[in-house]
């Protein structure tokens, strides 16, 4: 019997009642089994504190998405959820209400009572984020989520850091990094954001010791040259030839550095003069190797001048920026200043300008891993889509370099490494040593680093499956199917996913890689928390329903695409599910309680329908396959917007009327639930919600199977029910031709009334001449009911008075309208001649506009811009009408 369904739909009576009877069903899990192809998903895991934004809504639906259409392929599809610990942002949280709330600094609890807080804040915060992604639907397997500092991941990660370390994959060295000041800790190369900004370049000059003259230097960071040791020309230059060997006295400091010579330079930059400040450039520092030159660092972990810095010790970066712009000013060695325009790094954390620093830290040789890396994609053993991110991806892994792994943090997993104090060894174990492994001396002590939360993030895809041990799972469901964040942690994450799956698996993590792109604002701008134009998912599924902004997320949306967040688009889909909802609530209203099976004997109309489901069937299978998600929504869309809705339901309902042929009638209902119950399916992974409580309602006894034409018992939950397939037996060519005659037809008569305001009540007589009379013959019906018509006459030839009449045009026909029939004729003249004459008024005034000098000089360009927008919008109109009162 049909369940009866409310008048209107309400996302929040059904949402949440739907996704508990998923979890109590079981229907997430997914064991290891043999009988089944595996298709296994691992979330891209959020910061473990963090709450539900829209870039997690898109990473989540189009995961969900995936899933659940592999489950209703018969895929033992697995989803496993997670969090990461998320070291720097995580702990940033802690230290922060530690020192609102109390006062305290992490450093006055001392790192064990730290750690606890944090453990304590994860446990308090931790589950909101997970209750949010519910929240949108999620069909994970909650019975396996991870965490990535649990035992298992810890393990993971240790056993991964000692056999790099062992392969001498990962060593310890002094190099210059990238350093926040604000976060204080070092940085990887990904993790430095660039960006162009309007800066100062200032020419010094620095004195020759031996008193004739001076050598010029250009430099954007004037304060640095505190802990310069050289001063750099090339060795062809024939300007500084004679001076190679001889020294400077470096300004403010008044201490003696070599002139040297070095290929690094280049002549045609500025003065072809560099320093050399060896502890706070990258490039210097590579000279500095080359030339044994010493390496002087003059800030401390907040960026502030140091003891090496002279008189300027205990000045930040900036004020000591200007001491020193001052002093040089002073003395007379500031030659010149002009604006210059350069990149600039910041923290991708906290946006502060990083500080190029040398220091001792761990890395991750890079070159090695980066080689199998790239092989990989070469070889197409995985993929990108879009396609074009395989060049970002190339490129990067050409030229990375190695990777600084070590962060000063105490939140994350710490570096198993002691050092000895008595031989200065360095003990790297799988296990907590008690003494030094070469001298055996118990006075030993930990690295106080903890690892790059990227390291155990990139572990993610085999250590959730219990890497290092070879389990079922693991063997069963890696490498997993399709992994698809954001383009732009394809560094971050991707990247190190796929060295680190070829390091320690052997093989690729994932066999796709689907980057979508970003939410943007209205406007276009990047959303966050500081801009004030952040959106909270949350708001929007309380205002329109998961369904809603899960099918507005996917639909139109291209891979690797930006888009704009609009809640007017959120609305419209809000629209479809009351749509959907309606035209469902219409077919149960209809079926009658005895059940169903699709019928042997069709009529036009279920023809034509059941051959375009079919289509539809093939082509969205074909498009999920290639993860062309967006245009897969957009079809399915269509189809039951359109073709369902719009025009089956509507050449249906005579038929299902008191009074009906009953064969027919029943023929109606049948194909009617099964094209919707088709439909559904089709649909389900997109709006998981509805489509599951409308197929709770729908009888489901007797379904005809479309693979084998065989009929089978489908109920329960629409989540494990099998996806459509295309079926040649249902796929009537000529009948759909037929009937799509029709429908352009149809489609023509109704597009012209509209383009003349005709009323749907006013009938008028069709003239069509076609080629093609037996169709339109049966069609008459049709026609009558859905165009408007008082009578069809079918011809070869046009009528008499042709010229009189309104005309429509399509492949298959020419339809005729009587032009006295479908509206008053003078009377639409006066209206077509009034709205020409207030068109014409109003070209003449934005003419005279915008020939004026006074306006289009001083209005903005955007003001402009919009004023010629509106002439040309009135001169269409205006064009327009003429040619409606010249047909008249």
């Amino acid at each position: 019997m049909p369940k009866e369904l409310s008048k209107t739909y309400d996302p929040s009576a059904v949402e949440a009642r739907i996704y508990e009877m998923w979890e109590e069903g079981g229907f997430f899990k997914q064991a290891v089994d043999r009988t089944k192809k595996p298709f296994s998903i691992v979330i891209p895991p959020p910061n473990v504190t963090g709450q539900l934004h829209l870039g997690h809504a898109f990473d989540n639906t189009l995961q969900d998405i995936i899933i659940r259409f592999k489950r209703m392929q018969g895929f033992a599809a697995l989803w496993v959820p997670g969090t990461d610990h998320a070291g720097i942002a995580t702990q940033i949280k802690v230290e922060e209400a530690l020192r609102e709330e109390e006062g305290l600094t992490r450093h006055d609890l001392g790192r064990e009572k730290f750690l606890e807080r944090v453990w304590d804040w994860k446990n308090k915060y931790g589950g909101r984020i997970v209750h949010q992604l519910r929240v949108l639907g999620t069909s994970c397997d909650w019975s396996r989520e991870r965490f990535t500092m649990d035992e298992g991941c810890s393990r993971a990660v240790r056993e991964a850091f000692v056999s790099m370390y062992e392969k001498g994959l990962i060593y310890r060295g002094k190099r210059i990094i990238h350093w926040c000041p604000k976060c204080v800790t070092a940085l990887s190369d990904a993790e430095v954001e660039y960006e162009e900004r309007e800066g100062r370049l200032w020419h010094i000059r620095y004195p020759l010791k031996d008193g004739t003259g001076f050598l010029t230097v250009a430099t954007t960071r004037p304060e640095t040259m505190l802990g310069d040791t050289a001063i750099a020309v090339h060795p062809d230059d024939e300007r500084y030839k004679a001076l190679v060997g001889k020294t400077v006295v470096l300004p403010l400091m008044e201490r003696e550095i070599p002139i040297i010579a070095d290929a690094y330079v280049e002549r045609e930059f500025g003065t072809g003069c560099v320093k050399i400040t060896p502890s706070h450039d990258p490039n210097d520092f590579e000279v500095a190797e080359r030339h044994n030159l010493p390496h002087i660092l003059i800030f401390d972990g907040n960026a502030v001048v140091n003891e090496n810095g002279g008189r300027y010790v205990g000045l930040d970066r900036d004020k000591a920026r200007e001491a020193v712009l001052r002093d040089l000013q002073a003395q007379g060695l500031l030659e010149s200043e002009k604006p210059h325009v350069h990149n600039v790094g910041s923290c991708y954390r906290c946006h502060s300008t990083v500080e190029p620093m040398d220091s001792a830290q761990w890395f991750v040789k890079m070159k090695p891993l980066a080689g199998p890396a790239m092989d990989v994609v070469r070889d197409g053993r995985m993929k990108f889509v879009p396609e074009r991110f395989s060049k970002v991806y190339m490129n990067w892994m050409e030229n990375v370099r190695d990777w600084c792994v070590s962060r000063q943090l105490w939140w994350g997993h710490r570096i198993p490494a002691w050092y000895c104090a008595d031989c200065g060894h360095t003990t790297v174990s799988r296990a907590d040593p008690d003494v030094c492994e070469k001298c055996q001396s118990p006075n030993i002590q930990r690295d106080p680093d903890v690892l790059d939360t990227w390291f155990s993030s990139g572990l993610w895809p085999f250590s959730v499956f219990g890497w290092p041990d070879k389990t079922e799972d693991l063997d069963f469901f890696y490498p997993t199917g399709v992994v698809s964040p954001a383009y732009d942690i394809i560094f971050f994450w991707v990247a190190r996913m796929i060295f680190s799956g070829m390091e320690h698996m052997g093989d690729v993590p994932f066999r796709t890689a689907y980057l979508h792109g970003l939410i943007r604002d209205p406007q276009g701008k990047k959303m966050s928390k500081s801009a004030g134009n952040g959106v909270d998912p949350i708001d929007v599924i309380e205002q329109y329903g998961a369904d809603a902004l899960r099918m507005y997320i996917i639909s139109g949306n291209a891979a690797g695409a930006d888009m704009r967040f609009s809640p007017e688009k959120c609305e419209s889909m809000r629209n479809f599910a009351n749509k959907l909802w309606n035209a469902s609530r219409f077919v149960l209203m209809n079926l009658r309680p005895e059940g169903w099976s699709l019928p042997e004997a069709l009529e036009l109309p279920d023809m034509w329908i059941i051959t375009r489901l079919n289509i539809l069937i093939e082509e969205v299978t074909d498009n999920m396959d290639k993860y062309e998600l967006g245009i897969a929504a957009a079809k399915v869309y269509d189809f039951f917007w359109s073709d369902f809705c719009d025009w089956y339901i509507e050449l249906s309902k005579p038929r299902l009327q008191e009074g009906a042929d009953a064969e027919s009638r029943q023929t109606a209902e049948q194909v009617l639930c099964f094209t919707l119950s088709s439909a559904l399916k089709l649909l389900h992974p997109f709006m998981p919600f509805i489509t599951e409580e409308l197929w709770q309602a729908l009888p489901h006894e007797s379904t005809v199977s479309m693979v084998s034409g065989e009929k089978f018992e489908e109920s329960g939950a629409l989540i494990r029910a099998r996806w459509p397939q295309f079926e040649s037996r249902l796929v009537f060519p000529e009948e759909h031709d037929q009937m799509q005659q029709l429908v352009e037809v149809i489609r023509a008569i109704r597009a012209r009334r509209a383009e003349m305001n005709v009323p749907p009540s006013k009938k008028a007589n069709l003239y069509i001449v076609t080629k093609n009379d037996s169709v339109f013959v049966e069609g008459t019906p049709y026609l009558k009911k859905l165009a408007q018509a008082l009578d069809v006459h079918i011809s070869d030839t046009p009528p008499k008075e042709s010229s009189r009449m309104v005309q429509c045009v399509t492949d298959a026909a020419t339809v005729y309208m009587p032009l006295s029939e479908l509206t008053d004729i003078e009377a639409e003249k006066r209206r077509f001649a009034k709205e020409l004459a207030a068109a014409q008024k109003e070209i003449e005034t934005l003419e005279a506009k915008l020939a004026n000098p006074g306006f289009t000089g001083k209005a903005p360009e955007k003001v402009v811009a919009g004023e010629r927008e509106r002439l040309a919008k009135a001169r269409l109109l205006a064009k327009n009408l003429e040619e409606s009162l010249n047909s008249l």
